[in-house]
């Protein structure tokens, strides 16, 4: 689909992961050196998590949202048929080098995961790891994933969680560059300012002023323990908790 008929937010999505896909050559590749796949902002290991259907071999399945591709590359591994789609050509084209560099084979489609160029029940997995789950329409892809599927197949994602959005565990801004900074006396005001005591509306309880952020504080307890879910659609669901591993 040309990007001149792409929804908005499609189009957006497309002309953001283009510039960034460079960002991810380096992590891509180590997925794809990875025997064993690893989840979520802890890595944790598939054999603590148990994210996968524990029966791949012979069957098809389809990421949605396949990036560099290295979540297929682990289906093809455990025997599976897997097809990758992904927004970002840019992204393909990494995944395209790692499939000759470590020798699979599997095909890569640049498209909308929303609107997938496949027929009905053509496949018994769809997986996403933070890609369509989480930069589409979850009242298309979904219904998407639900198409693809044969009867008994199963939708497997993986997304962020709110709690881990709300402690700034995302990506960190980069720092303004030399030329962007303010001249010395602007700073020296700026700084005067900060060091300026918090004040309340009398009329509203809450603050008017937003505290500064520090690194993001470690996670304790049941809080800091990713959940893997997985639906059918038959309505099966199976979810676990595993600890974060010690990096």
């Amino acid at each position: 689909m040309a990007d001149a008929n792409l929804p908005e937010h499609v189009a957006r999505n497309r002309a953001y992961w283009d510039g960034l896909a460079h960002d991810y050559v380096d992590s891509g590749s180590l997925n794809w050196e990875s025997e064993e796949p690893t989840w979520g902002i802890f890595s944790l290991p598939e054999s603590e998590v148990g994210l996968l259907p524990k029966e791949l071999d012979g069957r098809d399945a389809i990421e949605l949202g396949c990036g560099t591709g290295y979540v297929s590359a682990w289906l093809a591994r455990r025997g599976a048929r897997p097809v990758g789609i992904d927004n970002s050509e840019a992204q393909l084209a990494t995944a395209r080098r790692y499939q000759q560099e470590f020798g699979l084979d599997f095909p890569l489609l640049h498209g909308n995961a929303e609107q997938v160029p496949y027929p009905d029940e053509s496949f018994d997995i769809a997986i996403s790891e933070y890609g369509a789950s989480i930069w589409c329409d979850p009242y298309l892809w979904i219904p998407e994933a639900a198409r693809l599927l044969r009867p008994g197949g199963e939708l497997v994602f993986l997304v962020n969680s709110i709690l881990s959005i709300l402690c700034g565990l995302g990506r960190i801004p980069p720092p303004p560059r030399q030329d962007d900074r303010p001249p010395p006396r602007q700073r020296l005001h700026r700084r005067a300012a900060d060091r300026s005591p918090p004040t309340r509306r009398r009329d509203h309880p809450l603050q008017t002023h937003q505290p500064r952020l520090g690194p993001p504080l470690p996670l304790r307890g049941s809080l800091a323990r990713p959940q893997a879910l997985r639906l059918s659609p038959g309505g099966r669901r199976r979810s676990g908790s595993s600890r974060p591993r010690r990096r």
